[in-house]
């Protein structure tokens, strides 16, 4: 990954054209960088159910550890094992099931959440032998989103539950 990243950090003006003649537009972000895509209005409900997934998956991953972020080492097998004793850290990953699928199993469930993670390009495998993974710059893409979010409070009590 290191290597792609310094690829396109060295050659970036010429994959933005490239990109943008195919309809897609290379972004920076701190230490990352993402495609992003000139949309129409009829893609907005799409944006939505995009960040309510990742607002799910960020506040699961929260409650697991506040400190999860860039650089935050981790095991599924911790995982599993603060779901054991945490009801309602239990209770958020089965309310992941739109997201994750209907795996049974908790060790499924985290397993398909680190899928997710890792196809977007959020986490990526350290340590095949102990299945240790790390969080990846990128992560920070989807926090500031999830921090960008403003409702104003004369419209909060308008939002059904």
């Amino acid at each position: 990954m290191r290597r792609l990243y310094d690829v396109i950090n060295e050659n970036e003006d010429i994959l933005y054209d490239y990109f943008f003649a195919i309809n897609f537009i290379l972004e920076r972000g701190e230490e990352y960088f993402y495609f992003s895509k000139r949309e129409g209005k009829a893609d907005i409900e799409t944006k939505i159910l995009r960040a309510e997934k990742w607002i799910d998956l960020i506040d699961f991953l929260k409650a697991y550890d506040s400190s999860f972020t860039n650089g935050c080492r981790f095991f599924a097998t911790d995982i599993e094992v603060k779901i054991r004793v945490d009801i309602s850290l239990r209770d958020k990953l089965d309310n992941l099931k739109r997201h994750i699928g209907d795996a049974k199993s908790y060790d499924e469930k985290i397993n398909s959440l680190i899928k997710i993670l890792e196809k977007e390009g959020f986490v990526e495998m350290e340590n095949e032998i102990s299945n240790q993974y790390k969080v990846v710059a990128s992560f920070k893409y989807v926090e500031q989103l999830i921090l960008s979010i403003n409702i104003p409070e004369e419209i909060q009590n308008e939002i059904p539950e």
